[in-house]
């Protein structure tokens, strides 16, 4: 049919060029905060491309969502604007009779917010957790990089080392500050490996002198060794912790009683359902008057979206804390919200939406015809 074709396709056009908009807008915010992250020290330089791909699919069921939303709104307002809506809304078709087209185009949309929402969340989540305490596990030399100084967790130790390979293999001229209570010591070397001995992770130092000075009494020592061994850090049993409620893949949550898992729970199931809402809600909100310039219904729109979002996450922390139930929390939330955006969308067809479209329709035919219509 035209009407379904027409609409699809200029659903299709604004939700593509919106997705890729609010793409790059992300994709730029996450790289920023992705390299700063990494500058801290949180990750490691070679995994900030992995950190900003995992960042980037944790995201993308909100994107697609907004997507929908916003080019839903701009659609159907231009052509609201257009005077496109008074034409149809004059050939019988009312504004409920836009949501079987609409659904049918979101449709695979809808199905893949809520794949990846119960799905690719918990997993991308799982292996971001996984890079950081994969560095946070490996030795303070391990995280110097060639050519620039690194601080120990607990500062009393700075190291530099430019590296010629991997630490199991070797690496050349070493330099090592230790301070503490006692003593500070500046010990240098030629080469220096590292090794594991009786539960310690150690420092195999070859060839260089070491400068010591007492903190007490002033007195100093210098050392030459040909070989040296320096404890940098213990080494600490990798046991396996339990995973947190955001990495864990939906079909466990389902099997968990504590109120963290079923606020995580309430999080993904809360994103499919309010894709949906969002849907129904555009419908409803893109009414605009068609002598307006200015489409003031994608600011409320935008607005409510960010209510709606920031709900959701409440109910979250609700649920998490105690306060409030799973269930009553699903319900109370999107089941008002759908039926707020149900009677909406039956408000703007009685009315012809904001400003009018169908009362001005109706107003132009009395004043060429004389007689009010029905």
């Amino acid at each position: 049919m035209l009407f379904d074709t027409s609409v699809r396709k200029e659903l299709a056009r604004t939700f593509g060029a919106t997705l890729v908009v609010l793409l790059t807008i992300v994709l730029t915010m996450m790289l920023i905060r992705t390299l700063g992250l990494a500058a801290k020290g949180g990750v490691a330089a070679q995994d900030v491309v992995l950190v900003l791909v995992y960042t980037s699919l944790g995201y993308l069921p909100t994107l697609l969502a907004l997507s929908l939303f916003v080019a839903i709104v701009i659609s159907l307002g231009r052509m609201y604007r257009d005077s496109e809506m008074a034409i149809w809304f004059s050939s019988g078709i009312g504004l409920m009779r836009f949501v079987q087209p609409i659904l049918r185009m979101s449709a695979p949309v809808l199905v893949l917010v809520g794949l990846m929402s119960l799905t690719v969340w918990p997993w991308v989540n799982e292996q971001i957790n996984d890079l950081r305490q994969r560095y946070a596990q490996r030795s303070n030399l391990a995280r110097v990089s060639p050519g620039s100084f690194q601080s120990s967790e607990d500062g009393t130790r700075v190291f530099f080392i430019e590296r010629a390979g991997d630490l199991a293999e070797g690496s050349r001229n070493v330099f090592l500050l230790m301070r503490d209570a006692r003593s500070e010591s500046v010990t240098t070397a030629s080469a220096g490996r590292v090794v594991e001995e009786d539960g310690q992770r150690l420092l195999k130092l070859d060839t260089g002198q070491r400068n010591e000075v007492n903190q007490r009494n002033g007195e100093h020592t210098r050392l030459k060794f040909e070989h040296l061994s320096v404890m940098v850090t213990p080494a600490q049993a990798r046991a396996e912790r339990e995973r947190p409620p955001k990495a864990t893949p939906t079909l466990e949550l389902l099997e968990r009683t504590d109120t963290r898992s079923q606020g995580e729970l309430v999080w993904r199931v809360g994103t499919a359902l309010s894709a949906l809402n969002m849907v129904l809600l555009g419908i409803g909100t893109a009414a605009s008057h068609p002598r307006r310039a200015s489409n003031w219904s994608l600011l409320f729109a935008l607005l409510g979206f960010v209510i709606y979002l920031n709900l959701l996450n409440l109910s979250q922390a609700w649920v998490a804390s105690g306060r409030l139930g799973a269930a009553p929390a699903l319900l109370g939330l999107h089941g008002g919200v759908f039926l707020l955006a149900w009677a909406l969308i039956h408000w703007r067809g009685q009315t012809g939406g904001a400003g009018g479209p169908g009362a001005w329709l109706r107003r132009w035919r009395t004043a060429l015809t004389g007689r009010a219509t029905a």
